[in-house]
């Protein structure tokens, strides 16, 4: 496959992802405007220097979901703090800016960025595994932040509708995900040698059934590690929520929040970042869906999109760091794809050629 080919899907998403950044963006001053400009503002003033504060509890997350991932490397490799903090940060700011990437770059950019300190398919298969333990645990966070908004509130058709939508779709994953893993479906390599038949390279086969192999194998041989590693991503969670607690607390005075609606909050907040990935930063529809549910919890709606800003800035300040690690290892945005996909090419290579050598 020449590079030539290999970087047409990457540009077909291009048009679309700034017609999606576009309308974010219009979504984005349409609810600043209509939630009040003046106490947007005012709200930011109260939070001031307590935003150093919001960076020191969303660091929290960051660090808990990087030993998560040291965790689910296997041996003999071994996975240092830094070096996964790094990789993560790295990975994230490029989903956050570019449009779709967290969909098809930012996950799979981690292991590449840090191949040069873990083998690549060692570091993909971890942060599959991570990712895993992590998707569980937001469904059941989810899941209990939208029962919980349904019974104790009054909510609007929409919010309703929505809620149950939510949960009814959490309800099927579950299922689904309980029957592919009780029995071991190999629905990765499945689908690649279906799309081999239609034209795609079928190196991809090999390398899929080998990550399904370490997916698969990682709770016989390491069964020890679930809870420390479903701790871990519980504390993931729970910062967020403190986060939001805090955040409100300055924001907020004249409606003090409690910890059970940071959460249903934070829960809210979860959805619209699964949902939305592919808009960088969330932009417009973090302000949306923040707002009206805020109005739910008696807070102003001017108050939710404030915190949808905090969060927002936020993200921007991590973002900032992960591009400034990026700068300074002598990364460029687009160049991340092609240096993953060459990475992934060259372990393939040497898988293949392994049993020859051994022959």
């Amino acid at each position: 496959m020449t590079e030539a080919t290999t970087r047409k899907p990457r540009k077909s998403f291009t048009p679309l992802g700034i017609l999606f950044a576009v309308a974010g963006v219009a979504l984005f001053v349409y609810f600043v405007k209509k939630a009040g400009v003046d106490q947007i503002l005012a709200g930011v003033s109260r939070l001031g220097a307590g935003f150093i504060l919001i960076i020191a509890i969303s660091s929290v997350r960051h660090i808990v979901r990087s030993i998560a991932w040291m965790l689910c490397v296997e041996q003999p490799y071994r996975l240092r703090f830094w070096d996964a903090l790094r990789a993560r940060l790295m990975g994230d700011a490029i989903g956050n800016i570019l449009p779709f990437a967290s969909l098809v770059i930012s996950e799979p950019a981690k292991p590449a960025l840090i191949r040069d300190r873990l083998p690549l398919m060692a570091g993909f298969s971890a942060i599959v595994i991570e990712n895993i333990f992590y998707s569980l645990s937001v469904v059941v966070f989810v899941f209990s932040g939208m029962l919980a908004l349904l019974l104790s509130f009054s909510l609007t058709k929409g919010l309703r509708l929505a809620s149950l939508i939510t949960l009814g779709v959490i309800a099927i994953v579950i299922l689904l995900g309980v029957f592919l893993i009780r029995k071991q479906a190999r629905f990765i390599s499945g689908a690649v040698g279906f799309l081999s038949r239609r034209g795609l390279n079928a190196k991809w086969i090999d390398k899929s059934r080998q990550l399904e192999d370490k997916v698969y194998g990682f709770y016989q041989r390491n069964g020890s590690r679930f809870l420390p590693i479903l701790f871990l991503e519980a504390c993931f969670h729970l910062a967020g929520v403190v986060e939001i607690y805090v955040t409100l607390s300055f924001i907020s005075p004249q409606q003090p929040p409690t910890l059970f609606t940071a959460f249903i909050l934070e829960s809210v907040n979860r959805v619209i970042t699964m949902a939305f990935k592919f808009i960088p930063l969330r932009m417009g529809v973090d302000e949306a869906g923040t707002g009206k549910v805020s109005k739910v919890l008696q807070f102003t709606e001017a108050v939710g999109v404030t915190l949808a800003i905090v969060r927002k800035a936020r993200d921007v300040f991590w973002a900032a760091i992960g591009v400034a690690l990026l700068v300074f290892r002598g990364f460029s945005l687009r160049a991340i794809a092609v240096d993953a996909e060459a990475a992934i090419a060259e372990q393939t290579a040497l898988a293949k050629m392994r049993p020859k050598e051994t022959s």
